[in-house]
């Protein structure tokens, strides 16, 4: 399945903060020296979240500047999003996530709830600065898998589908239909990264005006 993500550093950051707690929590479980469910689950979404990863914008940015000497490759190949009116937009770039990466995410996230809602019945056997590191992981990881499976308007997707040049930087005016269907699902987008805290929710979506 196709699904929109955005040149956004607020989505980019909250993902790639996953890398650490699942490694973390893979150590400790193969540390135990016993294979478990719980490490299988962990590892499958690991790998799944690398797949995710190499197809991210930002990554993709980040890594092609990593590598090359060319100055002007700075400019990553692309396109350049504008509204009706010429506003330069946040762009968003179609990628392709398997259900089987989905899945594999998802019931690692499941696994994450249920062992925080399990410590938290049962209080005063770990330090209340685990229990709320746990709680700031499953709240990121939540937020991130939410907007995963966001379901793309689909006019707009197969516009993106169909611009979105392998190697060439491009200017692109949506019309004014999709611009419409892209307020919507960015302010989708915006609501489920950074509800919750006022500050970071006005400005997350300053970066979609």
């Amino acid at each position: 399945m196709y699904v929109l993500i955005p040149d956004d550093p607020v989505f980019f950051a909250k993902f790639q903060s996953l890398e650490e707690p699942l490694l973390r929590h893979l150590y400790r479980l193969h540390s135990e020296g016993r294979e478990s469910d719980d490490e299988r689950i962990i590892s499958d979404a690991y790998d799944s979240w690398v797949q995710v990863l190499l197809k991210l914008p930002l990554w993709s940015e980040w890594h092609s500047a990593g590598r090359s000497t060319d100055p002007a490759s700075d400019e990553r190949a692309g396109y350049v999003l504008y509204s009706p009116r010429g506003d330069q937009l946040t762009s968003l770039y179609p990628i392709e996530v398997t259900a089987v990466d989905l899945g594999h995410l998802t019931a690692c996230l499941d696994l994450f709830v249920g062992h925080h809602q399990a410590r938290r019945a049962m209080p005063g056997q770990e330090p209340a600065e685990q229990q709320e590191s746990d709680g700031a992981l499953t709240d990121v990881f939540r937020r991130v898998m939410e907007v995963l499976v966001l379901p793309p308007p689909p006019r707009l997707l197969t516009l993106l589908r169909r611009i979105v040049p392998p190697a060439a930087v491009v200017s692109v005016t949506l019309p004014a239909k999709q611009e419409t269907e892209y307020r919507h699902f960015c302010e989708d987008i915006v609501t489920i990264l950074s509800s919750g805290d006022t500050f970071a929710y006005r400005s997350h979506r300053a970066m979609y005006l």
